[in-house]
C-alpha cells in the first residue's frame, strides 16, 4: 500500500483526469487559500456561454416591434405551428399579397402561407449533420427565412402537429406583418434576397437580418413576433418549441388577446371540416 508523508509543510495531491487538477491542503493549516486548476474543460465551456450571452446582448435581430406605419383593413386569425424542433406562423396567403409580392406569386393558387426563420446551412439543407447542428448552436450564423406553401387548412395540413389560432385585431396583425417584413434582408434596391428553393417548389429561402445561436433561435424569433403584437411572452427564454407553445397555452387569456376556439392543440378539439 502506498503512503504519503505528511510532515512539514508538503501538501497532497491527488491524481485526477489530465485536465483538472486539485491541491489538498494539509490539516495543520486548514484556512491557507487552495489553489485550483480552473482553466480546465469546464471553465472553457463557462467562457464560451458568457460570450454568447454578451453576443446576445448585441445581436438581438431581428427585433420587436412597438410600432409600425402598417396598417391592415382587418382582424386576422394566424396559427404558430410546431415542427419538430421549429415554430413559425402560417398566415392567409392573401394578407402578404401586397407587402411580399414576390412571395405571394411564388406560391400562387396556396390559401396559407408559413414563414420560419433560421440557421442558413442548417435550415435549407436536405441531410443535416450534427456538425451543423452543433455550429448552429454554439457559434453565431447567417439566418434566412424559409416560406413555404401551405395548401389546405393548417389543421388539415399538419395533422399530427401541435399548433395554436390566434385571433388578432388590425393592430396587433399590423405589427405581426411588419415584424416579418424587418426580418427580410433586401438589395440595394430594397427587394428580398432569394436564396434556393426546394426540388417541388413548395418552398423558398431567403437572406434573413440576425445571426443564429443559441440564444437566438427560430423559437426565439416566433416569440419575438408575438411580442410584437403585444403578446406576454418573453422571448430570450423561448429557446425550444416547447417553451413557445407551453407560453400559448398559458397566456390563452391574456387581456387583449384570444386563442381561438377552434384552434386550440388538442386533437378532438380540432375540426377537419
Amino acid at each position: 500500500m502506498a503512503s504519503h508523508n505528511l510532515s512539514g509543510h508538503n501538501r497532497l495531491k491527488t491524481i485526477l483526469p489530465e485536465d483538472q487538477s486539485i491541491f489538498i491542503q494539509k490539516a495543520i493549516n486548514p484556512f491557507k487559500p487552495t489553489r485550483r486548476g480552473w482553466i480546465d474543460g469546464r471553465g472553457q465551456f463557462v467562457c464560451v456561454l458568457v460570450s454568447l450571452l454578451i453576443v446576445s446582448a448585441c445581436s438581438t435581430k431581428p427585433r420587436v416591434l412597438k410600432q409600425t406605419d402598417i396598417k391592415v383593413q382587418e382582424s386576422q386569425q394566424i396559427y404558430v405551428v410546431r415542427q419538430g424542433l421549429h415554430t413559425g406562423f402560417v398566415l392567409p396567403a392573401g394578407t402578404v399579397k401586397d407587402h411580399l409580392p414576390d412571395v405571394y406569386e411564388s406560391f400562387a393558387g396556396s390559401p396559407y402561407i408559413e414563414f420560419g426563420w433560421g440557421d442558413m446551412d442548417y435550415y435549407q439543407s436536405e441531410t443535416v449533420t450534427s456538425g451543423m447542428t452543433t455550429k448552429a448552436v454554439f457559434w453565431p450564423t447567417r439566418s434566412v427565412i424559409r416560406t413555404v406553401a401551405i395548401g389546405a387548412r393548417p389543421e388539415i395540413h399538419f395533422p399530427e402537429n401541435e399548433m395554436e389560432l390566434l385571433c388578432l385585431d388590425q393592430d396587433q396583425f399590423s405589427l405581426l406583418i411588419a415584424f416579418i417584413l424587418q426580418s427580410f434582408s433586401r438589395d440595394s434596391d430594397g427587394r428580398i434576397i432569394n436564396t434556393i428553393q426546394s426540388a417541388d417548389g413548395n418552398s423558398r429561402f431567403y437572406k434573413a437580418e440576425g445571426v443564429y445561436y443559441l440564444w437566438n433561435t427560430c423559437n426565439n424569433w416566433t416569440a419575438k413576433g408575438l411580442k410584437s403584437t403585444g403578446w406576454k411572452i418573453a422571448p430570450t427564454f423561448k429557446i425550444t418549441p416547447g417553451s413557445v407553445m407551453a407560453n400559448l397555452d398559458k397566456n390563452n387569456t391574456a387581456p387583449g388577446h384570444e386563442l381561438c376556439e377552434a384552434g386550440r392543440t388538442s386533437p378532438e378539439r380540432l375540426s377537419a371540416d
